[in-house]
C-alpha cells in the first residue's frame, strides 16, 4: 500500500477506515476486526459520538499485543465547539481521553465555523455561532501548534477549508497545516485543490470518497447522484473483476491522496483495504476523470442560518 510521507519521516498509510456514522455497538468491532486484519489507519472525530468505543477497540487490541499502538495512524478532529484558545487542548484531551491514547498521530481543526464554547449538538439559532471576527482560525491554529509542542499530537492540519481559507492561514502562520481533509470522489474531483496543497507541499484525505450512502435522509438531496451504481464505475468495476467501491478507492489512492472509506461490515471492510492491489489501467482513469459534476453530497448548508456569517463554506 502507498503511504504519505511527512517532513520528519512519519509515513500515514493510504487507506484508513472511516468512522464517522458508525454506532458505538458497531464502531467497536468494525475498529478491532478492521486492525486484526491489516488496516493501521483509524479515523475519527469528537463528534461521531463514538470515540469511547472506538478507544475501547484500541484498548483490546493493543493489549493482545499482536498489533502496536506505534504502527497505528489514528487522527482525529476538534470540533466546532473548543475553537477558543483555551479550550482546544482541553477537547484534544478529552478526545485522548476517550480514546484511551497518549498521543495522536494527526488532529484537524474539522469546520472552519466556530460554535460558542461547550455547545452540545447543533446551533439552534445564529446566538449558538461564533463569527471568525470572534475567533479567527489563527487563535484556534495556535493552539494546535501548542498541543504539537507538548507532544499531544504528532502532526496538525485542517478540514472542509478551500484554496481561499488554506491561503489566509498560511499567510498568519510559519507552521503549516500538514493535511488537508476534504470531501474527494469522481463526481467531485476538485483538481486545482489537488494541485494546490501538492504546490504546498500539503497532504489530502479524502472523506466520503464511496456517495456516503448512509447519510441521514436530512442530509441528502432528493435526487443525488449514487458513484456505486455510475455505470462508468460499475462497468471498469466488471472489467477487473473487482467491486464498485473497490474502483473508487483505488481511483483515490492512485491520485496520491489517503482515503477514509467507513464500513461496519466485516467483508466490506477487508474488501475496501484488498483494493489497493487492484490495477486500474489509463483508460479507466481517462473514464473516470469524465465523472466530475463538482457534486458535493456533505453541503455544509446545515451552517447556515439566517444572520450568520458561514452562508458560503466552501467558497464557491
Amino acid at each position: 500500500m502507498r503511504t504519505l510521507k511527512f517532513k520528519n519521516g512519519d509515513e500515514m498509510p493510504a487507506i484508513g477506515l472511516g468512522t464517522w456514522k458508525s454506532g458505538p455497538k458497531e464502531v467497536e468491532h468494525a475498529v478491532k476486526y478492521a486492525l486484526e486484519n491489516g488496516y493501521r489507519h483509524i479515523d475519527c472525530a469528537a463528534t461521531y459520538g463514538n470515540e469511547e468505543e472506538v478507544g475501547n477497540a484500541f484498548a483490546e487490541v493493543f493489549e493482545k499485543g499482536a498489533v502496536k499502538r506505534e504502527e497505528v495512524w489514528v487522527t482525529s478532529k476538534l470540533w466546532n465547539n473548543a475553537h477558543r484558545k483555551e479550550d482546544v487542548l482541553p477537547a484534544l484531551k478529552q478526545t485522548l481521553k476517550d480514546l484511551q491514547l497518549d498521543y495522536l498521530d494527526l488532529y484537524l481543526i474539522h469546520w472552519p465555523v466556530a460554535f460558542k464554547s461547550g455547545l452540545k449538538g447543533f446551533p439552534e439559532s445564529d446566538e449558538d455561532y461564533l463569527s471568525l471576527e470572534e475567533v479567527p482560525i489563527i487563535e484556534t491554529w495556535n493552539a494546535m501548534i501548542e498541543a504539537k509542542k507538548q507532544g499531544l499530537v504528532k502532526h496538525i492540519g485542517v478540514s472542509n477549508f478551500s484554496s481561499k481559507k488554506m491561503d489566509d492561514l498560511l499567510s498568519k502562520t510559519d507552521d503549516k497545516p500538514e493535511m488537508l481533509q476534504v470531501e474527494l470522489h469522481p463526481y467531485l474531483q476538485q483538481n486545482d485543490l489537488i494541485e494546490y496543497c501538492t504546490n504546498k507541499g500539503i497532504h489530502l484525505t479524502a472523506y466520503s470518497p464511496l456517495g456516503s450512502g448512509d447519510r441521514s435522509d436530512d442530509m441528502k438531496a432528493a435526487d443525488e447522484p449514487s458513484l456505486l451504481e455510475n455505470p462508468t464505475i460499475v462497468k471498469i468495476a466488471k472489467k477487473h473483476g473487482a467491486s464498485a467501491g473497490q474502483v473508487l478507492i483505488k481511483w483515490a489512492e492512485l491520485r496520491g491522496t489517503a482515503v477514509i472509506p467507513k464500513s461496519t461490515n466485516e467483508g466490506r471492510i477487508v474488501e475496501n483495504l484488498q483494493s489497493t492491489g487492484l490495477k486500474l489501467e489509463k483508460e479507466d482513469l481517462e473514464e473516470i476523470a469524465k465523472l466530475d459534476e463538482h457534486f458535493r453530497y456533505v453541503t455544509g448548508e446545515f451552517f447556515v442560518t439566517k444572520g450568520n456569517s458561514y452562508g458560503n463554506i466552501y467558497d464557491e
